[in-house]
């Protein structure tokens, strides 16, 4: 996992709606961070991370005032959104894990809202809220991850929200297996710093093999 710098003031995007495919925006880089296979809206005060696994990122999150979103987006089949594939199959894996969850109508459409199993820094079990959100897209799926405040709080969550609808998907014409990770890239401007394992109690990414 990597950290960037803290990005500031970076005008946030005006589209009222989303999250878009590239095809439907004119320029992506405006009041965006240009990630590759995503383009992210930038907020002022806001600290953008890079999760890698070997040597690819396979994921950004967005931390903002105690409350993050994990943004991850995978190739998908032409002919059908996967979402309420992936969304089932999180909630079967967060009830084995001994963890509850509902599946919710929210403001970003169905969503699952999770109490999930995790162990605190004192080696005590404990339980961390999230909220599990998806989107189609043509030929793209794209999962957010939202936790600290933003998860119970609607006042805290908008503004990750906002950013998850804002993003812009980058899905090239290769051939791709369905929920194939799309390869992000990090910024020409950006600074690695050390890994902060704190992220990794944020982000409670389901495993792989779900999505």
């Amino acid at each position: 996992m990597a950290s960037l710098h803290e990005a500031e003031r970076i005008p946030r995007g005006t589209a009222p709606g989303g999250p878009w495919d590239v095809s439907d925006v004119n320029d992506p880089n405006v009041g965006r961070i240009d990630l590759g296979g995503l383009f992210v809206p930038g907020v002022e005060g806001m600290e953008l991370r890079l999760e890698v696994a070997g040597e690819d990122i396979v994921a950004a999150t967005v931390v903002l005032r105690g409350s993050a979103i994990q943004l991850q987006a995978f190739a998908a089949p032409k002919s059908e959104g996967i979402w309420d594939e992936v969304r089932s199959e999180i909630a079967t894996g967060i009830r084995a894990q001994g963890g509850v969850v509902d599946e919710v109508t929210g403001r970003l459409g169905r969503e699952l809202r999770a109490q999930v199993p995790v162990q605190l820094p004192d080696g005590r079990e404990g339980v961390q809220v999230v909220r599990f959100v998806g989107a189609d897209g043509p030929r793209w799926f794209l999962r957010g991850v939202i936790s600290g405040q933003a998860a119970v709080q609607p006042a805290a969550a908008a503004p990750l929200e906002a950013v998850f609808r804002d993003t812009v998907v980058v899905r090239d014409q290769r051939a791709m297996a369905p929920r194939t990770p799309l390869t992000l890239t990090m910024p020409s401007w950006a600074e690695a710093v050390s890994e902060d394992p704190a992220l990794d109690q944020q982000s409670v990414p389901p495993s792989a093999d779900t999505a």
